[in-house]
């Protein structure tokens, strides 16, 4: 029965896909918009060599530089217009978001709806546009300042580089940020979260055949390769089931008569999910830590202050200092973002309004109260969560020398991803299915409306 009804249900939804043109023509907006992104990859930055600039990163491939790689889909590697990626924009929304919580004149924009928010979506372009002028000047100025086995990573070296270098990348910044946007408001998903995910995915077959070569030639013991081959399938089963986990609240809407009907008397439940943050803390995190060591990642050590040498070491991967700040940011973004996404006195007081209310306890403050209280430790679960998932992988990758497409936070961000699309993918679909049944039903009526005018003449 059960089999039975699983294929109903899958039949159900080919059916409903194959007439959903409005799903699909977002779909193909979607790939067509990452496609882009990745074409972009590979338009290399002009004035620099590429060949150079591949050995440089192979140096720091263990290093922080090599997450950062990562999470531009090759394009630091290759040095592309897309260098920057998409961080900017996250560090901008990072520092909005910040300030839209601890200045009054911003949080009561917050609050002005969909005015407010479009201001603010406007302030963090703009900040958008200054971080990545200053990690565009300081990759130009480190390029020029980079050899490999004596030769220069730029072809010729001056002012004129470091413009065009600057306006290469800002733009190619700037374009993702819009190109997000439309995939956004346009396609299937979240268009930043989307850039982020291709690039990672993108590079997944090179990461495996990396692994495996490692075993081949004997720098990992196959039966090691096997084992995290299988630790990767258990992290990513982890993931998934700690990404649907949910505390149902349960809810319970009063009786009451109008005329000789009762209406309500219903017990309904509020979904409060453990990881409430979703993949944002990780990619917030790792955005704040790639901001210091940008630059130093880039410069020779002779061309930069000793603090910011002693810096860029201390925040390699797999460093304590690394790992500390990690976890820490981890927690923070984890409370922070549960902070602004949910207002547990706003929604005690919507219950309160709709008569609802949480059996055993009173509406209002206390009501605030239970919220306040079951999110906080909804979110530590989480956090903690996070913390493991994302850093026991680290020492893997900091000690065996593991590719870190099979670290914790590049796992997270394709299961949480893939989660979301999909989601996204059954609502239009759902949605879809009912405006048909709405359709039909009217076409039933007018039709009906005829013939009934037919008999009465």
């Amino acid at each position: 029965m059960a089999s039975a009804a699983e294929q109903l249900a899958a039949n159900l939804n080919m059916s409903s896909f194959s007439k959903a043109t409005e799903l699909k023509k977002r779909i193909w907006f979607t790939l067509g918009a990452l496609i882009v992104y990745r074409l972009g990859t590979y338009i290399p930055v002009p004035g620099v060599d590429a060949t150079v600039m591949g050995q440089l990163l192979a140096q720091h491939q263990g290093g922080i530089l090599g997450m950062f790689d990562m999470f531009t889909g090759g394009a630091l590697g290759r040095m592309a217009v897309f260098a920057l990626n998409i961080m900017p924009y996250i560090s901008a929304s990072i520092i909005i978001q910040l300030l839209s919580t601890a200045l009054p004149s911003m949080e009561a924009m917050k609050k002005e709806g969909e005015a407010g928010r479009k201001k603010l979506n406007e302030y963090t372009r703009y900040l958008t546009v200054f971080i990545a002028l200053f990690q565009a000047y300081g990759i130009a100025v480190g390029l020029e300042n980079m050899t490999a086995h004596g030769a220069s990573a730029v072809v010729a070296p001056g002012m004129f580089f470091i413009a065009s270098c600057v306006v290469t990348l800002v733009g190619g910044t700037m374009f993702l940020m819009w190109l997000g946007e439309q995939i956004t408001s346009r396609g299937v998903g979240n268009g930043i979260s989307l850039i982020i995910f291709a690039g990672i995915v993108a590079n997944l077959p090179h990461a495996l055949a990396s692994l495996f070569e490692l075993g081949r030639t004997g720098a990992l013991s196959p039966i090691f390769v096997v084992i995290f081959l299988v630790l990767a399938i258990a992290v990513i089963g982890f993931i998934v089931f700690m990404e649907q986990a949910q505390r149902r609240v349960v809810i319970q809407y009063p009786k009451r008569q109008v005329g000789n009907r009762i209406f309500g008397g219903d017990s309904t439940h509020m979904p409060l999910k453990v990881n409430t943050a979703g993949v944002i803390p990780p990619i917030f995190a790792s955005s704040v830590l790639l901001i210091p060591v940008t630059i130093s990642g880039f410069m020779s050590g002779h061309s930069m202050p000793g603090w910011l040498s002693v810096l860029g070491q201390q925040l390699g991967q797999g460093q304590p200092l690394y790992m500390l700040f990690y976890a820490a940011m981890i927690l923070f973004f984890s409370y922070f973002y549960a902070a602004i996404t949910f207002n547990p006195e706003e929604t005690a007081e919507n219950l309160r309004k709709q008569g609802g209310f949480i059996p055993g306890i009173r509406p209002g403050a206390n009501t605030a109260t239970y919220f306040d209280r079951i999110l906080s430790r909804l979110t530590a679960i989480g956090a903690l969560y996070l913390v493991v998932v994302c850093l026991l992988p680290q020492i893997l990758i900091s000690k065996y020398n593991v590719p870190f497409y099979f670290g914790g936070t590049s796992l997270i961000i394709i299961v949480s991803v893939t989660i979301d699309t999909v989601t996204q993918i059954q609502s239009h679909l759902v949605a879809h299915q009912y405006s048909g049944l709405i359709r039909k039903q009217r076409n039933r009526g007018s039709r009906s409306g005829i013939q009934g005018g037919v008999r009465r003449r």
